[in-house]
């Protein structure tokens, strides 16, 4: 499964050897890796070569190293590779995802905001109305807004989940702002959410929510159709 490296940066290879190795099952989660010194045959590198790669793939949480025991596959995955690969995807494959998550956070915090939650959001909603006509303002505010609506959901795992795409988040928005083919939500629409979070109404929002995002996402799907 691994082959030997030959030229270019040596860690970099033997990092990225090793993990297509363990991305592709040939080291399942929780197994254990060879020895360096068959790791460093394998690859047809020094063991040195090994052992940084190794701590690179512990650094970023793929590998785990036990005191006296070994090395052992933690995660299959590299959440770094993982953000470049989500920056290649479809534009409408973003914003769908990013249509899920933001749909549920809006119920969540329709239900769940304080009066602090709600003090954020109208700041970042009347800092992206005083934007004007800078887009990058524009762009930079309205991301603060959508990250404050996720926020009172209180849910610690999809606010780290959006915090996550929180890359793929931000090119839309700058998508739907820059391209004129792209619908972009209103400053009226973004306060309709407001209220009906203000309201607490979970319904109504969840239903607002969408209705931000559906026009781009019909548009971007008409394009390839």
């Amino acid at each position: 499964m691994l082959e030997k490296i030959r030229k270019g940066s040596l860690v970099n290879t033997a990092i990225e050897s090793l993990r297509q190795a363990i991305e592709s099952g040939h080291w399942p989660l929780g197994s254990k890796l060879p020895v360096e010194s068959e790791l460093s045959e394998a690859l047809g590198v020094s063991r040195n070569t090994v052992r940084e790669a190794v701590r690179v793939l512990v650094h970023v949480g793929i590998l785990e190293t036990r005191q006296g025991d070994g090395t052992y596959v933690r995660s299959t995955r590299d959440a770094g590779e993982t953000l470049r690969r989500i920056g290649r995807t479809h534009l409408a494959d973003q914003l769908e995802v990013r249509l899920m998550l933001e749909t549920e956070a809006a119920k969540l915090a329709a239900t769940r905001r304080t009066d602090r939650d709600l003090r954020v959001m109208e700041e970042a909603l009347d800092a992206r109305a005083k934007a004007g006509a800078s887009v990058a303002d524009r762009v930079r505010h309205d991301q603060a807004f959508h990250h404050s609506l996720v926020a009172p959901s209180h849910n610690s795992a999809l606010s780290e989940l959006y915090d996550y795409f929180s890359h793929g988040i931000r090119e839309t928005i700058e998508r739907t702002e820059t391209e004129a083919d792209l619908p972009e939500p209103s400053q009226e629409d973004h306060e309709l959410l407001l209220a009906a979070v203000r309201r607490r109404d979970p319904v109504k929002a969840e239903q607002l929510a969408r209705s931000l995002l559906q026009p781009s996402l019909r548009a971007l799907q008409g394009r390839e159709s």
